[in-house]
């Protein structure tokens, strides 16, 4: 039997591996094990809690205030023990963190065949989103198969020279989300009473920021935008759960903390984001995963983002790209909050990133493949 080692180590990457994971284990065709680098040590636990994976290396590698240099070379050494430990046939890695590339790294070394899921994202600047970008096209450069999520990144793939073993599959954050919310039909209750402070007469806002190219004034200026909208909208309400790094957070404190109409909680548990999202009017993020799967809830999205390698979502009209200054947030906010013909249009369009069952194709191909 072929040995496969998934390797991950952040939450988006647990989100979106974990349905794979559990495909192959389930299917009894692979001998398979799953190492964590705990790039994000609680957030990752969290979500393999709730799939009910356990992992069987842990290399605890985060330390405080590490360089992206030492976290790549403490995962580059913890992963290389693991890979000569228990010499897999494959690896997988997910999307473009440091962890997927340095595991993708070391399966080189080791002439190991990898495996690249989400694969074919680009922004085509190597600094937007950083390190990120960078990362899935080295990923992309030593992988042995390649699954796209869309037509589009497959293109990228084709442009870049690279054809054989690559599929358009979809995304493996909508089978995600898609087994998240039935696990969560059992304990809706808990949650309704604990969000029980959200008026059900308001329309309910979720925002998320998180990324480097929004510190500083641009989010200040998101910021300023959910002042402005609660103050001339009295039918909204925002939830806004805060990233602890101080870059996020203390601005955030500064300008919003006063609001009681802007509700900010700590960083959430996945199922209790999916959530939320399901009981949200709308949602203005930066984050890449909840482009994917706030469309299959019906959702409309404005990305609070200068460019993003998920053009797919703004071309199909489920997402609105509207930079991360004020002018522009607070347009396509308000137009969204008063144009119920653009809503309803956003709100009902096809979600471009699958349909949930794409581990089950990853599954097929690799059976046949390897």
């Amino acid at each position: 039997m072929k040995k496969v080692l998934f390797i991950l180590g952040t939450r988006p990457e647990g989100i979106k591996l974990s349905p794979l994971i559990l495909a192959f284990r389930q299917s009894g065709l692979f001998e398979t094990k799953v190492c964590i680098t705990a790039q994000h040590r609680e957030l990752l636990d969290e979500v393999l809690s709730f799939f009910s994976i356990v992992p069987d290396y842990d290399l605890d590698i985060m330390k405080e205030a590490q360089t992206l240099s030492e976290i790549t070379s403490r995962i580059v050494a913890g992963v290389s023990n693991v890979v000569s430990d228990y010499q897999p046939d494959l690896i997988i890695v997910q999307g473009d963190t440091t962890t997927a590339f340095a595991g993708a790294l070391v399966g080189f070394y080791s002439k190991i065949k990898i495996a690249h899921i989400e694969a074919g994202l680009r922004s085509h600047n190597k600094f937007s989103p950083f390190p990120e970008e960078i990362n899935r096209v080295y990923i992309s450069k030593i992988a042995d198969f390649h699954f796209a999520p869309t037509s589009v990144t497959l293109a990228n793939l084709t442009n870049e020279g690279i054809s054989e073993n690559a599929w358009n599959v979809g995304n493996t954050v909508i089978d995600a989300l898609l087994f998240g919310l039935e696990l969560l039909r059992v304990g809706d209750h808990v949650l309704q009473e604990r969000y029980n402070y959200l008026s059900p007469d308001r329309r309910l806002i979720l925002v998320t920021s998180h990324r480097r190219e929004n510190f500083g004034e641009p989010l200040r200026d998101i910021c300023k935008v959910l002042l402005k909208v609660t103050e001339c909208h009295p039918d909204v309400e925002i939830v806004f759960p805060v990233h602890p790094n101080p870059n996020v957070r203390g601005i955030v404190d500064e300008l919003l903390k006063c609001n009681k109409k802007i509700h900010l909680i700590q960083p959430l548990p996945y199922p209790e984001l999916i959530w939320l999202m399901k009981k949200s009017y709308l949602i203005l993020t930066d984050s890449g995963g909840i482009q994917e799967e706030a469309p299959s809830l019906g959702k409309p999205i404005i990305v609070m983002r200068e460019e993003t390698e998920r053009m797919e979502g703004i071309d199909a009209g489920t997402a609105i790209l509207a930079g991360n200054r004020f002018d522009k947030i607070y347009y396509h906010l308000t137009s969204l909050l008063s144009n119920g013909e653009l809503y309803n249009k956003m709100a009902t369009a096809v979600n471009p990133y699958g349909d949930g069952h794409t581990s089950q194709r990853i599954l097929k191909i690799l059976r046949e493949v390897l």
